[in-house]
């Protein structure tokens, strides 16, 4: 009874089964995205992957500019490897990580998506202005005001 009540106090009315399955299914749409950004909304990720952008390197030598546990160094390097933007393969006792040749071409077909979506929008505000221009009085534009005396 008292989960009924405290449920009834937090949740509104509009809200239905029907629309949780939407934003799931749209979340789930995403997830290796939603992934890519959150792996490289780090600075200490961002700053790893841009020295795997030179080549391949061992943990050791990732860690080496950081300030901080070589235990946490590794947690970060498998937040990248889980949403795929790198890969490291052990060789005796030395992890070698390299980037995942197409680990960011999630992010890069997210990009253009929405980046040919504004455009196709910019472009129909430019005809939209462009008919709006032509539209207008051409002599309105041309006549000069009169001034009172």
């Amino acid at each position: 009874m008292a989960s009924e009540i405290s449920r009834t106090q937090y949740l509104s009315d509009d809200l239905t089964i029907e629309a949780s399955a939407t934003i799931l299914k749209s979340m789930l749409k995403y997830s290796d995205v939603d992934a890519s950004f959150r792996a490289l909304a780090e600075p200490t990720r961002r700053a790893i992957v841009e020295r795997l952008s030179g080549g391949p390197a061992t943990v050791s030598d990732l860690a080496a500019p950081f300030d901080m546990s070589f235990a946490a160094v590794v947690q970060h390097l498998q937040v990248l490897e889980g949403c795929g933007l790198i890969r490291s393969e052990k060789v005796g006792r030395v992890r070698t990580c390299r980037i995942e040749p197409m680990g960011l071409a999630p992010l890069a077909d997210w990009v253009a998506q929405r980046r040919a979506f504004m455009e196709r929008r910019f472009d129909r505000l430019g005809e939209l202005l462009a008919e709006a221009d032509s539209s207008e009085d051409p002599q309105a534009s041309t006549q000069t005001p009169i001034k009172d005396k």
